[in-house]
């Protein structure tokens, strides 16, 4: 009999991780994975820019030596051994470290998030089911959040309080996460929740916090819309003074008249 429950749990587990792996092909993971696929075409396309320039310059350096002074055959294989050596270091070093660490501090507003969203994308996998869920919403609503941020000024109060989130409090909230090992993650803490249970409630808030910046200079657009909306029907709408235009005799008339 517990050999048979024990194949049942097995198949339980088995479908469960199935459709976990299922769930992740659509929705908001599949797009944060689409986003640092993106990314990562990103970093090679700049590696192949480097390696054209160095290929250039050796090439230039090359002829101009091989002009001033006759550099034979070994000399001009040593420029090709250079030319493959710079070529396949410059290939196998990434423009940005891929490390799974928060964003730096002194990014651009627009970098940040991207880095932020590669960050989360990274981390995911090592934290429980509702920390991923968590994670997923909060990716989600990212590229919104980059697209308003990307327009504020880096010391906008509302800009800091995002970049405070983003590089320093959620990123040191999951590295602290993952510090904690797997046999102590159960233990309850002083307000009765488990380090996954912490980690959940904290990614929410954290995840709310972002939101209602992120909303909140949403909100700055639409009424600083409405204002010049405003403007422009009463100066130049249908119910708007007319310019007066002075007639031959130089008494005034509306452009209508």
């Amino acid at each position: 009999m517990t050999d048979k429950s024990d194949k049942a749990n097995q198949v339980i587990a088995h479908a469960n991780a199935v459709f976990t792996r299922l769930d992740d092909r659509k929705g908001p993971v599949r797009d944060a994975a689409r986003r640092e696929r993106q990314r990562l075409n990103s970093d090679l396309l700049n590696r192949f820019k480097r390696v054209s320039v160095v290929l250039l310059a050796i090439s230039v350096i090359t002829i101009g030596i091989g002009m001033a002074t006759p550099i034979g055959m070994f000399g001009f294989l040593a420029a090709i051994g250079v030319a493959i050596a710079a070529a396949a270091l410059l290939l196998a070093t990434p423009s940005r470290a891929r490390s799974i660490a928060g964003p730096a501090i002194d990014l651009p507003n627009g970098e940040m998030v991207q880095q932020f969203d590669s960050y989360l994308y990274r981390a995911r996998c090592a934290l429980p089911a509702p920390a991923q869920a968590q994670i997923d919403a909060l990716s989600a609503e990212l590229p919104a959040l980059r697209q308003t941020l990307e327009r504020v000024e880096t010391l906008d109060p509302s800009a800091q309080d995002a970049r405070r989130l983003m590089s320093l409090h959620l990123p040191s909230l999951i590295d602290r996460y993952m510090h904690v090992p797997a046999a102590y993650r159960n233990e309850r803490d002083g307000e009765g929740k488990s380090a996954d249970e912490r980690l959940a409630d904290s990614l929410a808030a954290g995840r709310a916090a972002l939101s209602d910046i992120s909303e909140s200079l949403a909100r700055a657009d639409i009424l600083a819309l409405e204002t010049q909306g405003r403007f422009i029907q009463s100066r130049y709408g249908s119910d708007a003074p007319q310019a007066s235009v002075p007639d031959k005799d130089g008494t005034g008339a509306t452009a209508d008249s």
